[in-house]
């Protein structure tokens, strides 16, 4: 079974612990593995959580509020975890979508799937330590749904890495800061979980900072002109209101775009 066949099971399995198991048989193979293919992707129809997740409206998923019961924090925690599996997805359909390219890229996503299952494993550990488990709330599919419309390789890396992997980057420092509001010692396991995730986000970050990059140079487009073309597209009212400044220039933003991003930008 070629590269892209294996990574298509994972991808489309929605049993979790196979789904890794998977996915560990072909990262200990990866230095063996044969990237050439010249067949055509699938586009896949639904999210691989499908199965034992209820979809809703991103208006509809519970508002991640408090953190004084159980329940808000397996709401907090369920919305961080489902993020991580959709990032796992995401990292392997980089991966499978996109034919032909250097080495490099496909160990480059690899690695980043590797990251986010492990990122999964540690925050879904934490929510089941509430009595909840990934499942028991209804989510989005926004990040799917941005897969979805980002077939290219271009708008791949400018809306999911540089966009919404981003802006991860912004919300794990909010979320860092609000619970070391809180008294409770619970709120500084679940910090010192998103504290290693966000170091780990920003080379997730940069590799799709430097990949999209390629992408432009083998175009011959201007990098910053051309990401916000491409957000434009995507995004209706796009500024960000905080940004999380030092985590995005060590990903690759240059301070041009994070002051295009919001103009009270210091760096």
């Amino acid at each position: 079974m070629c590269f892209y066949e294996k990574l298509e099971k994972i991808i489309i399995c929605d049993n979790i612990n196979q789904k890794f198991d998977m996915f560990y048989e072909l990262w200990n193979q990866k230095e063996k593995l044969n990237f050439s293919s010249n067949d055509k992707p699938k586009k896949f129809e639904k999210p691989s959580y499908a199965s034992f997740c209820e979809i809703i409206h991103p208006a509809r998923v519970p508002r991640r509020r408090g953190f004084e019961t159980n329940e808000k924090k397996a709401v907090l925690l369920h919305a961080i975890v489902h993020i991580e599996y959709s990032a796992i997805d995401l990292a392997l359909d980089a991966c499978y979508r996109f034919r032909n390219l250097p080495d490099e890229y496909y160990f480059d996503w690899l690695e980043v799937a590797e990251d986010e299952i492990r990122h999964y494993k540690m925050i879904n550990s934490l929510l089941e330590k509430t009595g909840y488990k990934y499942g028991n709330f209804p989510v989005h599919n926004s990040l799917f749904e941005a897969a979805q419309k980002t077939q290219d390789l271009l708008s791949r890396m400018a809306i999911i890495p540089r966009w919404y992997e981003a802006g991860g980057l912004d919300a794990n420092e909010k979320i860092i800061n609000r619970l070391s509001k809180t008294k409770d010692p619970f709120a500084q396991d679940v910090i010192d979980a998103l504290l290693i995730i966000l170091k780990e986000e920003i080379p997730h970050v940069k590799k799709g900072d430097k990949w999209f990059k390629f992408e432009c140079a083998r175009q011959n487009l201007e990098p910053v002109e051309t990401y916000f073309e491409i957000v434009d597209k995507f995004f209706k009212d796009w500024k960000k209101k905080e940004l999380n400044v030092a985590a995005r220039l060590k990903a690759g933003f240059t301070c041009r775009e994070l002051k295009i991003l919001n103009e009270k930008t210091e760096c």
